[in-house]
């Protein structure tokens, strides 16, 4: 099963863009231990070093719809802000949304054209005299890349496949982004109140709240107890 996973700070300030890529570190280390392997299609940095604007994954595995149940929607922060020290607001909120109806684009080097030609510029004897040069076209996208890397037309061969590739994915993404950025804010502003996670200080420590069917039998039972001890 595949799923594709955005994190996203929305519109939010800086606050929102650092607490994003916490919540990805968290996310992705909880990902491992439930055996769902990820792949971070496309990712777009902060304003500032360690912050994170959006991050789309690719999920794959077995467990990933449980999995899931405990992340989509809005995530809390609790703290005092580290950009801003007197700044009075203390809950943080970003979103986690599954894209649902998006086809992912089939990325293979059979719709890949290959050009050779020469060097340009100056850069040993075979420059401009042996076509080591390699033009790589994606045929669907018509996204195109020139690699002259390597004096060798195999290195730079493969050197296009893997630069094309991301710039075909850059591309389908930053499109995907501006068509969906409208729909993660209302769902932002929508769910902003009913957070499914909540983390809090500067460790990003997670706020649980145990409500399983285990606890609450427990509690009856200290509860009827005290009440037996009480007729007693």
């Amino acid at each position: 099963m595949e799923k594709l996973i955005q994190i996203t700070s929305g519109r939010g300030p800086l606050e929102c863009q650092w607490v994003a890529a916490k919540v990805l570190k968290t996310f992705l280390e909880e990902a491992k231990q439930n055996t769902i392997e990820y792949e971070i299609i496309h990712r777009e940095n902060g304003d500032e070093n360690l912050t994170l604007k959006s991050v789309t994954l690719l999920l794959k595995g077995k467990d990933i719809i449980p999995f899931l149940k405990s992340w989509l929607g809005s995530v809390c922060w609790i703290g005092k802000s580290t950009f801003r020290k007197l700044h009075k607001r203390s809950n943080w909120f970003i979103g986690i949304f599954e894209l649902e109806d998006v086809k992912m684009i089939d990325f293979n080097e059979k719709d890949i054209r290959f050009q050779t030609a020469r060097s340009q510029g100056s850069g040993g004897q075979n420059v401009n005299k042996v076509n080591t040069a390699v033009r790589a076209t994606h045929t669907p996208s018509k996204e195109t890349v020139f690699v002259q890397d390597s004096r060798s037309q195999l290195e730079n061969k493969k050197l296009s496949v893997i630069r094309l590739k991301e710039k075909v994915m850059t591309v389908y993404m930053q499109q995907l982004e501006r068509k969906l950025k409208d729909t993660w804010s209302l769902q932002m502003q929508v769910e902003r109140g009913n957070p499914v996670r909540t983390f809090s200080g500067t460790d990003f420590k997670k706020n649980y709240e145990d409500r399983t069917f285990k606890k609450q039998r427990n509690v009856l039972k200290n509860e009827l107890k005290n009440y037996r001890n009480d007729l007693n």
